[in-house]
């Protein structure tokens, strides 16, 4: 009966062990909190550029390649080199204006960079929302949830429907900024290995 009972306590506090303690709701606040000054210090540095490798798929067709992005204020230069295609191109623009070069027929222009993207080559991704995804922030414009992971930093954000999961992190200039990058949204995926970070120091 004694071993009986020593070996049900046993087995109530591996469960016990097993169970995912629930998070504190300070816990909870402190993160939001951490995030937000995050989100502050990077808006605080809006001259950044990274270099890496971008594939994006729809479910039917897809496309890759190493990019750089620079990024100045709110215009931008984003180019593209894709190794199976031996094809390259380059997109540049700002507020109300874009241009794709590098395509038969081209250049092109638009008044928006993602509509662009979209109707030249079938990628659907939301420019200036990734702008702020790659560096670990949620988009300005609409409401959002957002997940931890046990060190406080991001693990996912959702927005617009997009799942972004944020996969490894890294440091530059104190500042913590992803390194891998996945995002979804239904037969939508975008991933994003950054080999190198560039960003402005602390103002």
């Amino acid at each position: 009966m004694i071993l009986r009972r020593v070996l049900l306590v046993l087995a109530l506090g591996l469960l016990s062990a097993c169970a995912t303690a629930p998070r504190r709701a300070d816990n909870v606040q402190g993160e939001l909190k951490a995030q937000a000054d995050r989100e502050k210090s990077l808006a605080q540095r809006p001259h950044w550029r990274l270099t890496g490798r971008i594939a994006v798929s729809d479910g039917r067709d897809n496309g890759s390649g190493r990019m750089v992005w620079q990024q100045d204020g709110e215009a931008f230069v984003i180019s593209l080199n894709a190794p199976v295609t031996r094809r390259s191109w380059r997109l540049s623009g700002g507020p109300g204006h874009a241009r794709l070069e590098g395509l038969d027929g081209g250049p092109f222009e638009g008044a928006d960079a993602s509509s662009l993207l979209r109707e030249r080559l079938g990628w659907n991704v939301p420019l200036e929302d990734l702008a702020a995804w790659v560096r670990g922030m949620r988009a300005s414009r609409a409401p959002s949830d957002i997940a931890f992971d046990d060190k406080g930093l991001p693990a996912s954000i959702q927005q617009y429907g997009w799942t972004i999961e944020y996969r490894k992190f890294g440091v530059v200039n104190g500042l913590t900024l992803p390194l891998k990058v996945f995002a979804e949204r239904g037969p939508q995926r975008i991933r994003l290995v950054v080999d190198e970070w560039a960003i402005e120091p602390a103002p």
